[in-house]
């Protein structure tokens, strides 16, 4: 391109060379036309450097550091669509209540009957996640252990616990799809063994466990609602407690257990 444009100054000067032209600058001129011309862009597959790791992680799969980044990556953004959902259910819950109460205090206990079972579910489903993202961050905390042993052994390391915590997070409708790769992708890399189908129990125990306890609760949470003296508000106490309890329970042992593996990982470095 620049030879093209001298080409032309050269034979534009030559032609009209009687002409007073300042010719340096007009060769100025090309030149920095020139150089603005952007260069063609080479495709992909002629990029030495990004076709040879393409075919690396086609032919061998990607390096273990690489893919313990992304798999820390992938529990990070499900953690992040947790809290979503999380705030999502809080905000329909506490709409739902008003109507409740609404609904009580005018007499209409049937429709409200029906609201408030709603939000029995609703109670069960915010549970439900808030343990699913402590089992999360368990999952973070052993992939970081596996990425220091990394560091030290240079090869990825059998674990259990992460197995029983992918084994757990694949029954919720939430995660399922994600664990379901993330683990298959473990699986390849040596980290777990293959899941078993027996491990994978049916979520219509989920709903059959609410019809049984749902009259009770749904009186529970009209009582708590609307101070109304029903039978079930006279036994307000036998609630069965909500799964918060078990959650925090799950995520002071998975902060336990990380300190333990800083200090094998300590005695191994001092070693």
């Amino acid at each position: 391109m620049l030879a093209r444009c001298r080409w032309w100054v050269d034979e534009w000067v030559s032609r009209y060379c009687s002409m007073s032209v300042n010719v340096e600058f007009v060769k100025r001129r090309a030149d920095a036309c020139a150089s603005t011309v952007e260069p063609a862009r080479e495709p992909v597959w002629f990029r030495p450097v990004q076709f040879t790791k393409s075919v690396r992680d086609f032919l061998y799969g990607k390096p273990p550091a690489e893919q313990l980044q992304e798999w820390q990556r992938k529990v990070a953004r499900e953690q992040r669509q947790l809290d979503k959902e999380i705030r999502e259910l809080t905000v329909g819950q506490q709409k739902v209540r008003a109507d409740v109460k609404r609904l009580a205090t005018k007499g209409d206990l049937k429709n409200a009957r029906v609201l408030a079972r709603e939000v029995v579910r609703s109670n069960k489903q915010v549970d439900r996640l808030h343990t699913s993202k402590a089992r999360l961050k368990s999952v973070g905390m052993q992939l970081t252990h596996q990425s220091a042993m990394l560091k030290v052994t240079g090869s990825l390391q059998k674990s259990t616990e992460i197995m029983k915590l992918t084994n757990q997070l694949v029954k919720l409708p939430e995660l399922s799809a994600a664990m379901r790769q993330m683990s298959m992708e473990m699986t390849k890399a040596g980290i777990m063994e293959e899941m078993m189908d027996d491990t994978l129990e049916s979520l219509d125990e989920d709903q059959e466990e609410l019809d049984e306890e749902a009259d009770a609760e749904v009186d529970k949470v009209l009582y708590d609602l609307t101070g109304l003296d029903t039978l079930a508000g006279k036994q307000v106490g036998t609630g069965l407690p909500t799964n918060k309890v078990a959650a925090e329970k799950e995520d002071d042992e998975a902060e336990a257990e990380m300190q333990r593996m800083q200090r094998e990982l300590q005695d191994l470095l001092s070693n």
